[in-house]
């Protein structure tokens, strides 16, 4: 062990008094708020967004670098700066598996998805459903279903990360200092999107993604250095264990590192593994499909694309830096075990409640020691601003996209058809709703936060994928089948994801009421044995599998025993009709969808009313004061006139048609240049995966 790692050990026992971080560092994380909230600002102002199409797709602007900057932002939370790191420094390189595995599925995204959805011109996910099949319960249930997800386990998970970094950080353990550490992050948060639309989100995430890399790069040199290069730390990481362990009640040492810590496919023996190669290939990939192809918040981000072909770059982009968490995260968690096997490898329940608060084990804090320990005065509040940047990047994106989801899908239903009045709501009335349902939950999310303290999990990552895997592949099955078959139907789509749901939720129950007990505890494991066989033996991503099989199979089963949806009304809505230009008819019985494409698409209200468009320079003629201002405070402002008078000129149903699936057109060089980087990208994935199996 180098004279580093000497240091870095004794550098463990400071005094619960000191703060962590000096006043360099301090004053980084200030530059750096600052610098980021003045770019989400700027490009506020350079989109303005006084239409819906610009507040929530960025007017469908976006350039392929911002696109693919962003996919990888929204997706490298500081869930995974602490989960990564953490699944690393428990069991070795075989979590990065969840990260190159992605690489394959956000090629598809790109090349099958993304064209149905852009031809279909939908702006969310729910959208896309509500036309595929028609009726209302689908989306209205997808709707829900993705808010309750966006707060129950993405924010969640993320506030619970960064809040363990700063404990760490600041050496403070009080509810207040954690309080209003957090509620600043998301009021900042909060502001970039209710300010600024998409477009500030993908800007600011742009910006960020620098910074991230950038310092993670940092901290990984530094990190490989202090244990003697990456040989060395091969070689020292299976030896690498607290100096006091626990054994469970089969005389099991405790904590100890796997044998095959460096490989990516592992046993698929029940209890032998945490990554059975058998649901690390399909299992991981059936919930990649829900997570990157039909989640709002990762696919509206290449809806922003101007083009199909900037839509395909941004995702080649987002595929390539894919391979950067292995190296960047995985790796330094490694590194954080071999030198401070006594803080991350803790090895008995009381230890690991007086470090961290979990007595199941504390793999959690690996990347916060490595940056508190390691790195000089200055880069140590760099890296935090690293983390507070992947903190913000997720928060946005999920506020951004869950207000999307609130008011296409919830709040334009319920004026259009609930409401009293019935009446049609304004531009400017839906503008205002998404970004005070933002506001919403932000409120929710802090009123949450107790229980993310009491739900810290010893390794951060598998707590999120598990969730995912009793949700996530009826999902993925229904829009599959909606893409890639056109025989599905309403009624099959609704209850193979009820039943999914229903299936789903008994894991769930069973997973979190019979907990097996913390190794070293001393307490008998109590379970019945019909739990052990179907929790127990079944790992979370097998049971995807099952579930994923089972949703399919309701599906497939009840559209075949019910009416099939006529052709005219799925053109431009399968994977096989993406390109029709003939005008597709709506679903019988269901409110025309062309209603909502009307909102995005001129600047005029659907009842014949002029929009009420604000700015700072062109205020409104009439309304109160308090009404002004809040149109200005929310960046509501003035369209431009030619813009305008465009989107106001009518165009028929055949040339709207047209117009939709010539937006797929990709010019004949940048479609092979494209093509040609998806394919190296996918080779060399492939390599790294069978050098590491």
């Amino acid at each position: 062990m180098t004279d580093i790692v000497k240091a870095s050990v004794t550098t463990m026992g400071s005094s619960d008094d000191e703060v962590r971080l000096d006043w360099p560092d301090a004053f980084v994380i200030v530059v750096y708020f600052c610098f980021v909230l003045l770019v989400g600002l700027w490009s506020s102002r350079r989109n303005q967004h006084g239409t819906l199409s610009s507040y929530f797709l960025a007017s469908r602007d976006m350039h392929w670098i911002p696109v693919g900057a962003s996919l990888f932002a929204s997706n490298i939370g500081s869930g995974h700066f602490i989960g990564l790191a953490g699944a690393g420094a428990a069991s070795g390189i075989a979590v990065a598996g969840f990260e190159l595995g992605s690489v394959y599925t956000l090629m598809m995204l790109g090349w099958l998805f993304v064209p149905v959805y852009m031809s279909s011109e939908v702006y969310t996910m729910p959208e896309y459903l509500s036309k595929r099949f028609g009726g209302k319960r689908i989306r209205i249930y997808l709707s829900f279903l993705a808010l309750v997800l966006y707060i129950f386990t993405k924010i969640s998970a993320d506030l619970y990360a960064g809040a363990l970094f700063m404990q760490l950080a600041m050496n403070k353990s009080s509810d207040e200092w954690l309080y209003i550490s957090i509620l600043i992050l998301l009021g900042i948060a909060a502001i970039f999107t209710i300010v600024g639309g998409l477009a500030a989100v993908v800007w600011t995430d742009f910006i960020q993604i620098i910074l991230m890399v950038v310092g993670a790069f940092i901290l990984m040199g530094t990190s490989l250095n202090a244990v003697g290069g990456y040989q060395a730390l091969v070689d020292a990481y299976p030896e690498a264990r607290a100096s006091v362990q626990s054994v469970d009640s089969f005389n099991n040492s405790c904590g100890n590192p796997p044998d095959d810590y460096m490989s990516l496919f592992r046993s698929i023996v029940p209890g032998k593994s945490e990554y059975p190669w058998t649901g690390m290939v399909i299992g991981v990939r059936l919930n990649a499909i829900w997570y990157w192809c039909t989640d709002q918040v990762i696919v509206q981000r290449t809806l922003a694309s101007k083009s199909m072909c900037h839509a395909k770059g941004g995702c080649v982009l987002a595929a390539y830096l894919k391979f950067l968490p292995l190296w960047l995260l995985v790796i330094p968690g490694m590194a954080a075990r071999v030198l401070y096997p006594d803080r991350v490898a803790c090895a008995t329940p009381d230890a690991c409640r007086a470090i961290c608060g979990n007595p199941s084990g504390c793999s959690n804090i690996a990347y916060a020691e490595l940056v508190l320990n390691l790195l000089p005065t200055g880069l140590s509040g760099l890296m935090l601003a690293v983390m507070m940047a992947a903190l913000m990047t997720s928060l946005t994106s999920i506020f951004n996209s869950a207000s999307t989801i609130f008011t296409i899908d919830v709040w334009m239903l319920f004026r259009t058809r609930f409401s009293r009045q019935r009446t049609k709501p304004t531009e400017t009335e839906l503008l205002v709703v998404g970004k005070v349902f933002v506001m919403v939950l932000v409120v929710i999310s802090v009123l949450w936060i107790p229980v993310i303290q009491t739900s810290g999990n010893s390794q951060l990552f598998h707590y999120i994928q598990r969730i995912s895997s009793f949700l996530a592949p009826p999902i993925c099955a229904v829009f599959v089948l909606a893409v890639f078959w056109g025989r599905t139907n309403e009624p099959g789509a609704f209850w193979g994801l009820m039943f999914g749901l229903f299936v789903g939720m008994v894991r769930f129950v069973l997973e979190f009421a019979y907990t097996v007990p913390t190794c070293g505890s001393g307490l008998p494991d109590v379970r019945p044995e019909l739990i052990k066989i179907l929790v127990g033996n079944i790992h979370y991503t097998h049971f995807s599998i099952i579930l994923w099989i089972l949703s399919g199979i309701v599906t497939v089963s009840i559209s075949l025993m019910t009416t099939p949806i006529p052709p005219e009304c799925l053109y431009r809505l399968t994977f096989w009709t993406r390109k029709d230009s003939r005008v597709r008819k709506s679903h019988k019985c269901t409110y025309d969808e062309s209603d909502i494409n009307k909102y995005m698409e001129s600047a005029e209200v659907m009842s014949g009313s002029s929009v009420e468009e604000f700015s700072i320079e062109n205020p409104p003629p009439v309304g109160s004061k308090w009404k002004r201002m809040i149109n200005v405070l929310c960046g509501i402002y003035a369209a431009d006139p030619e813009a305008k008078e465009a989107g106001l000129s009518q165009s028929t149903p055949e040339q709207l048609a047209k117009a939709a699936a010539d937006f797929l057109y990709e010019p004949p060089f940048w479609n092979r240049f494209i093509n040609w980087n998806c394919f190296i990208c996918l080779v060399l994935c492939t390599v790294i995966v069978i050098y590491y199996a």
